[in-house]
């Protein structure tokens, strides 16, 4: 059985996605290489019975491990069957977790009675302070995305729409916030482990 033209130079141009993201990590290599292989990581997803915003967040962690772990490849060759391995391990975690594998988020309708004060941007406040700090250290459409998807819960294709974008743009605002904010959200929950 042959190898058809189509699969032959999508093989390629993965390989060269690939190639330039292992050769050169940059924010531009890396932004390639999310929207060329989350389709893949979220069909893959699918067909393990993954509902499809729970595939898009877990997606999108798998990207994240792929930005911190890619100089641990030997082999570039092996990077599509490396990438499912670790989707695959995402899942089984989230699923043996049985908890949403999502950042905490906080519930903005306890603010609205709350006036928010110069002080109240600091982050040592109540949680809600915090978020309001958090989502500063964002740019406007990031912290938007943020909002509409962890406080409104909507999902990827109903903020694409509603901001006539394409899913994999909203799908990369809300991946780079997360990398923005990852370190305050570790700091947060070191000091809940203490308290508790």
């Amino acid at each position: 059985m042959s190898i058809g033209p189509r699969t032959n130079e999508r093989s390629q141009r993965e390989s060269e996605v690939v190639d330039g993201f292992l050769d050169s990590p940059s924010e531009r290599s890396f932004e390639e290489l999310f929207r060329t292989f989350t389709p893949q990581l979220v069909a893959l997803l699918r067909s393990r019975r993954c509902e499809l915003s729970l595939a898009e967040d877990l997606a999108q962690e798998v990207m994240l491990t792929v930005y911190r772990k890619a100089g641990q490849l030997k082999e570039r060759r092996c990077f599509r069957g490396w990438l499912f391995k670790i989707a695959l391990n995402e899942m089984r975690r989230y699923h043996s977790n049985n908890k949403p594998h999502q950042e905490e988020t906080i519930d903005l309708a306890i603010l609205k009675d709350r006036p928010i004060t110069q002080e109240s941007h600091k982050p040592a406040g109540s949680p809600a302070f915090e978020f309001l700090h958090w989502m500063t250290l964002l740019d406007s459409r990031e912290s938007e995305a943020m909002k509409l998807r962890f406080i409104e819960q909507w999902e990827y294709h109903e903020i694409a729409a509603s901001q006539a974008i394409p899913v994999g743009t909203v799908q990369w605002r809300i991946f780079n916030a997360k990398k923005k904010l990852r370190p305050f959200l570790s700091v947060r929950r070191e000091r809940m482990t203490k308290a508790a």
